[in-house]
């Protein structure tokens, strides 16, 4: 029997120029003596910041560790044979107290070519939002290279760019090669590829408490960018309780939200991947083998591949956002 069981992880945190108190004040994570904080990595196999194991026999123990060790039993066979000894997956959650940079990100062939690394995909979900709150996803017309190197060059970029009012519950899926940002005053839990490759567009001028502007990607960004326009930038989907609503699937993860109020079983038999479970609203207790494992708002679990079946129980009842690899 494998000595692996559902696993949680120290929080890194992250201060930023951007941040705010909301990973504190709404998600009750302590960042300690940092004066704010913009983004917690909740699970990451990014070789610079490794999670490191907190609960049980394991703790102490990084994920890359554990992944060596464990392998299939871990990931399953089809995610391990696809990303080897790189956990896929990195799980933030992000507190924009102000606007973040406009930005972009390559895909797999381009970081490959450029970083050797994995490009990065992903998605948000808004936790909490502040009356008013906006994001940028994608272009609102269609612009080739030319055109946006011109807006940009002319200071008009913002005329190019798709703005959206956001409100809580709502998620946007963003594929590499969409320029985006976050706004100022929305709470949003992330999921990604396992890449920190950002080239950053523009910066508002802001400085830091340095008084220096942080570096640009102009150039990096050029190839990087999907300059067609799409019809509908946010995700699409009808909230229902106490059944799994899908949200996205693309070819590096998965994404179900459960709005449950009552108990549940999940049965993960036929998933030849681990599962993670970020929980955005609420707390239960998960059981599996006789064990039990609180989870509250703002905390994650990793499942194991080799866990096929757990009980969620709750009182107050949970939102969780449910991810895998198919």
């Amino acid at each position: 029997m494998s000595a692996l069981y559902p696993l949680q992880f120290k929080t890194i945190y992250k201060d930023k120029i951007w941040g705010g108190q909301k990973i504190k004040t709404y998600l009750h994570k302590d960042f300690g003596d940092l004066p704010n904080c913009g983004e917690t990595w909740e699970i990451s196999g990014v070789k610079s910041d490794v999670s490191v194991v907190a609960n049980g026999a394991l703790a102490g123990e990084s994920l890359a560790g554990l992944l060596e060790q464990y392998k299939d039993e871990l990931v399953g066979k089809h995610v391990y044979d696809h990303f080897g000894n790189i956990f896929p997956l990195l799980v933030k959650f992000i507190d924009a107290n102000d606007d973040l940079s406009i930005q972009v990100h390559p895909n797999d062939e381009l970081a490959k070519k450029r970083h050797n690394s994995f490009g990065k995909t992903e998605m948000w979900y808004v936790i909490e939002a502040d009356p008013g709150s906006t994001l940028i996803a994608g272009f609102s017309q269609k612009v080739d290279e030319q055109s946006y190197v011109d807006k940009l060059n002319s200071g008009h970029l913002m005329d190019i760019l798709n703005k959206e009012d956001v409100n809580a519950g709502d998620v946007f899926f963003l594929p590499a090669g969409r320029v985006h940002t976050i706004g100022k005053g929305l709470l949003i839990a992330e999921i990604q590829q396992t890449s920190d490759i950002t080239y950053r567009i523009y910066d508002f001028d802001r400085v830091d408490d340095k008084g220096q502007k942080r570096e640009l990607h102009t150039e990096l960004a050029l190839a990087a960018l999907d300059y067609n326009v799409y019809p509908e930038y946010k995700t699409q989907y009808t909230p229902a309780k106490n059944q799994d609503v899908h949200l996205v699937s693309c070819p590096y993860f998965t994404t179900n939200v459960m709005d449950y109020t009552e108990n549940v079983t999940k049965d993960y038999n036929t998933l030849d991947s681990f599962v993670i479970h970020v929980c955005v609203d609420g707390a239960y207790t998960l059981k599996c083998n006789g064990e039990s494992y609180e989870v509250k708002m703002g905390e994650c679990l990793l499942l194991p591949k080799i866990i096929d079946q757990v009980e969620l129980v709750t009182e107050g009842g949970f939102k969780i956002l449910e991810s895998y690899i198919e």
